[in-house]
């Protein structure tokens, strides 16, 4: 098949343009390189230099693909509560600008990213498709929003729609000196250069972290599998893993201590995450298969060569 890869330069979305050209797919990348790196695309992809929010550019390369998977995003609950005008034109229009290239170009089906944040801070755990959502950061009320933009678009228009929800992903090109990073990518950089990390909070809280590879297989059982269309899936491990136990593992890994400063809890975070997988087992054949040590001892294999 013929796909677009929105934000295919950054870390998931690079990871996924690889699997599919690994699998024999053209793939197209469109990318701002705001945050992506024009080095994360892989030899035989093609690059357009561009952004979501221009309706006409994400037109043109929507041209003679079959399925387009939307990564491109502004994926933090930081950035989103500094800027919630940038973060609404990114993850609202941009997504619309998609779906709207999409019915007008003949796409199948688009795979959106969504993400575990639209649930929001009801305490009510494992998280299943069908539980309250209640976003409490632009980020996820823009990405509840694009889920039911995709979600209608089958019907309404007869474009192919599945959004997956990303609990918290981790693994090689994540860029640990953003900001906005995730927390697993900062420590394990910090960790292998011996610095101190910094835990917003007690370090108790828990999240359901899940690795990019796994993530990318998800993406194309959503692109391939029938029935899969209209549908949400929670893409995780279904396991729990405290930022205090995610600590003591890097430290296992590294061979040393890792000195912790404790700092006060962050708005817009959540205290504890844990998904339901049984819908993304069941109907799309999903089964994450790297363990968080087997991912955590690859990513810093991977930051060893780095540095």
């Amino acid at each position: 098949m013929r796909a677009l890869v929105t934000g295919g330069a950054g870390f998931i979305g690079s990871h996924l343009v690889q699997r599919l050209l690994r699998e024999g797919h053209a793939v197209r990348v469109l990318d701002d390189l705001s945050t992506g790196k024009r080095d994360n695309v892989p030899e035989g992809a093609e690059l357009v230099v561009g952004d979501i929010r221009n309706a006409a550019m994400v037109d043109e390369v929507a041209g003679g693909c079959e399925v387009i998977f939307h990564e491109a995003a502004v994926v933090s609950v930081p950035a989103s509560i500094e800027d919630p005008q940038r973060s609404h034109d990114v993850n609202i229009q941009g997504t619309l600008n998609v779906l709207l290239a999409a019915r007008r170009q003949k796409v199948r089906r688009v795979v959106f990213a969504s993400s575990a944040a639209i649930y929001g801070e009801e305490p009510t755990l494992p998280k299943g498709e069908l539980s309250i959502t209640a976003p409490i950061s632009p980020y996820g009320i823009e990405k509840l929003a694009g889920e039911h933009y995709v979600l209608s678009w089958p019907r309404l228009y007869g474009v192919e729609g599945v959004s997956l929800r990303y609990f918290n992903v981790f693994g090689p090109r994540q860029d640990p000196r953003s900001p906005y990073s995730g927390v697993i990518s900062v420590f394990a950089d910090r960790a292998m250069t011996g610095r101190e990390v910094s835990i917003y909070g007690d370090g108790e809280q828990s999240r359901d972290f899940v690795f990019v590879e796994d993530v990318v297989s998800a993406n194309l059982l959503a692109a391939t599998v029938p029935g899969a269309s209209g549908r949400a899936f929670n893409i995780a491990r279904g396991e729990r893993t405290s930022l205090n136990a995610l600590l003591g593992t890097i430290a296992k890994i590294v061979g040393r201590e890792i000195s912790a400063k404790h700092e006060p809890a962050r708005e817009g975070d959540i205290r504890h995450s844990l998904a339901d997988i049984t819908r993304a087992r069941s109907e799309l054949g999903y089964a994450p298969s790297v363990s968080v040590e087997a991912g955590l001892r690859r990513l810093i294999e991977h930051l060893g060569e780095r540095h």
